[in-house]
């Protein structure tokens, strides 16, 4: 796996490529008019598109389909501290469709804990905890 990365203007604008051309801009999120994601948001994407891939499949697998997937993501970090590393990321996975929720929270649980890379990177510095809605509900844990 390889990434090409190019300096774009004068100050933090980067524009990054992969083996397949895919483009994603990074910027310094301080900057007045940031023109991409921080390397830290891009962490957040991350760990939501790596287990959302997981879920979708672990549920596919089992013939169960979604009508819907969304995920908010938010990371916490220590003010001030350098390097400023995650501490404590939460996930809030929101699923639609005819899915029992034992199976929701069974795959939500098998990707962070088994399957996605990212989460287990990022747990070895972070905390991560999720919640599961279901069709609108909270599933319990």
């Amino acid at each position: 796996m390889k990434i090409h990365l190019k300096r774009l203007n004068e100050n933090y604008h980067f524009e990054t490529k992969n083996e397949r051309g895919d483009v994603v801009h990074l910027d310094n999120k301080s900057e007045p008019n940031p023109q991409g994601a921080s390397p830290m948001e891009l962490l957040l994407m991350g760990i939501a598109g790596c287990s959302s891939i997981d879920i979708v499949m672990i549920l596919k697998k089992q013939q169960l389909e979604m009508t819907n997937l969304e995920m908010d993501v938010e990371g916490f970090r220590v003010d001030g501290a350098i390097p400023n590393v995650f501490t404590r990321i939460h996930l809030k996975i929101i699923i639609d469709g005819d899915i029992p929720e034992n199976k929701a929270k069974r795959a939500v649980d098998l990707s962070l804990e088994k399957y996605c890379s990212v989460a287990k990177m990022l747990e070895k510095t972070a905390e991560i905890t999720t919640e599961v809605i279901l069709n609108g509900s909270p599933v319990n844990k």
